[in-house]
């Protein structure tokens, strides 16, 4: 099950991640007539430049910094405030009555606190994303730049 999450949440992240990369690509136009193998050749050796310079590699499979918060959707929280609430009923209410109500009350409570301690987990993981993301695009960001001056320092334009 873990393995099944562990790529679940691989794939989400490359999904967040491919929708800016696509976004991000050049168009490149020899402005001083280069032939075609001389655009490859000028393509290929700023690509290696601006890899070197920045770090990054757009050809790579998108990677994370960090591991993903750990974290799991629980439950049983109802049920746990609802046998505390009918012990602590019966004890002090010293009737069925009041454990049956203690329950309710117990399991409506429980319930409420579970329900907030997933939803923490679930904006951890959230945030996670949305950093992760922000880092991709970053990276890329730096990379087109460096790419572009390179290409254009050998006459081409490049949007």
């Amino acid at each position: 099950m873990k393995k099944y999450l562990s790529t679940v949440a691989s794939c989400s992240l490359m999904i967040l991640i491919a929708g800016p990369a696509i976004a991000q690509e050049l168009f490149i136009y020899p402005a001083n007539g280069q032939s075609a193998d001389q655009q490859d050749k000028d393509k290929f050796e700023c690509y290696n430049w601006a890899k070197r310079d920045t770090g990054f590699d757009p050809m790579a499979l998108p990677t994370t910094s960090s591991a993903p918060p750990r974290g799991q959707k629980k439950s049983g929280g109802a049920v746990t405030g609802a046998l505390g609430g009918a012990v602590l009923g019966g004890i002090l209410g010293d009737s069925s009555r009041s454990a049956k109500r203690g329950a309710v009350a117990g399991g409506l409570i429980g319930g409420v606190r579970q329900s907030g301690q997933n939803t923490k987990t679930e904006q951890k993981r959230s945030d996670w994303e949305r950093k992760e993301s922000a880092n991709y695009a970053n990276n890329r960001n730096n990379y087109n730049r460096a790419y572009s001056a390179c290409l254009e320092g050998r006459g081409y334009t490049v949007r």
